[in-house]
């Protein structure tokens, strides 16, 4: 770990965004909560607070901080794209930015396997499903 016993405690903030490509088919069964094993975004949800709070555990050399936050938005790009955007906070001597990329990564693997059933072809592959352009797209710090 790098030490950051000499840093200052400040107000962090990061936001940070991913996009799951689906089938159009698939997308509208989300939005209509016509999905077998529950509603998507609600569980999709959950799984990207506690992704942040499990950030330690999953990266090593991640420090363990406290969130004070952790807010979850979901935006249909198009027919075919699901955004998930994930901004987490805290008043620590180091950055969120780990947390809010791995929120965003569980949250949209967490929708992959749970439409993972509509999106199969005939051979049992995958050809439409993609995760793309999982990024940090904002992070802010400032004395508190």
């Amino acid at each position: 770990m790098v030490d950051i016993t000499e840093k200052d405690v400040v107000y962090r903030e990061a936001t940070a965004e991913g996009v799951i490509r689906l089938r159009k088919e698939t997308l509208d069964r989300i939005y209509q909560n016509a999905v077998e094993k529950g509603n998507v975004l609600e569980v999709t949800g959950a799984v990207a607070v506690q992704g942040a709070k499990l950030t330690p555990q999953l990266l090593p050399y991640c420090h363990p901080i406290r969130l004070t936050d952790v807010k979850v938005e979901f935006e249909r790009v198009d027919e075919n794209r699901l955004k998930v955007r994930v901004t987490v906070k805290a008043v620590e001597r180091t950055g969120v930015e780990m947390e809010a990329l791995t929120a965003v990564s569980l949250a949209l693997l967490n929708i992959w396997d749970m439409v993972k059933k509509y999106e199969k072809d005939e051979e049992g592959q995958y050809p439409y499903t993609e995760i793309e352009s999982i990024k940090v797209i904002e992070k802010r710090k400032s004395q508190i």
